[in-house]
């Protein structure tokens, strides 16, 4: 009964393959655990900044200055976990991400500019969003961690540095709250997308619809029928 019902489970799959719902790698063990040490050091900081900000929210959680160094210590680390996942041969996926977020074609920009209303004739792995999204973070990590230190060893630096970066250090918060906020709204509301981050894939066919430039180019030979049985009807690209 086994042998009889393991050719019917291969066919359904291959069947499946088919109609387009084969999986397609988006983002590799490294991509998604940078992402989420990245995410969870990002909402440390957050959550400790708002005592050390408000004197509403200090009087309640107390031990200023132990979230002080927990702030101040999560900051210096928040480039450890991207640094580590692009130094390596593990990290090839992730540098090919990164180098694609400075790539802009006319229509992206087109599209920017217009605030997305505008379709894309064939989106990459990431729309103009995401691509803004993800360089401002980068330049976000890399300004607070620099504001950061000089208001943390501010001897070692003059007067007017440290009140430069005060502000700096204050406006540029400010506006990390509000991309975070939106970016995990937006996230909640494209939902393939999100599972991509937890899993790893998307199907072919949400791939053909939101990133089709992209799929070109991850599988420009499609898997012939033996082999997406012998994967269990699911693809996963380099």
């Amino acid at each position: 009964m086994t042998d009889r019902a393991a050719p019917a489970k291969a066919r359904s799959r291959t069947r499946s393959t088919i109609l387009g719902s084969r999986h397609v790698l988006r983002f590799d063990r490294v991509e998604r655990a940078a992402h989420w040490a990245n995410a969870l050091l990002f909402g440390i900081l957050m959550a400790t900044a708002l005592p050390l900000y408000f004197v509403q929210v200090e009087t309640i959680v107390g031990r200023r200055a132990l979230i002080a160094e927990i702030h101040t210590w999560c900051g210096v680390a928040l480039p450890v976990p991207l640094i580590i996942s692009l130094a390596g041969p593990w990290g090839s996926r992730l540098r090919g991400d990164v180098r694609s977020f400075n790539l802009w074609t006319r229509s992206e920009i087109r599209w920017l500019f217009r605030l997305g209303r505008e379709r894309l004739p064939k989106a990459d792995k990431f729309n103009p969003g995401q691509k803004l999204n993800a360089l401002f973070v980068g330049g976000a990590i890399v300004v607070m961690l620099g504001t950061g230190s000089i208001l943390k060893w501010y001897r070692f630096f003059p007067l007017d540095w440290r009140t430069g970066a005060t502000f700096v250090h204050d406006v540029l918060a400010f506006a990390i709250f509000i991309v975070v906020f939106g970016h995990i709204a937006f996230a909640l509301t494209h939902r393939d997308a999100l599972r991509s981050m937890f899993k790893g894939w998307v199907t072919e066919s949400w791939a053909r619809r939101h990133a089709a430039g992209w799929l070109e180019r991850e599988e420009p030979h499609p898997a012939g029928p033996a082999e997406e049985t012998a994967k269990s009807g699911s693809v996963t690209t380099r």
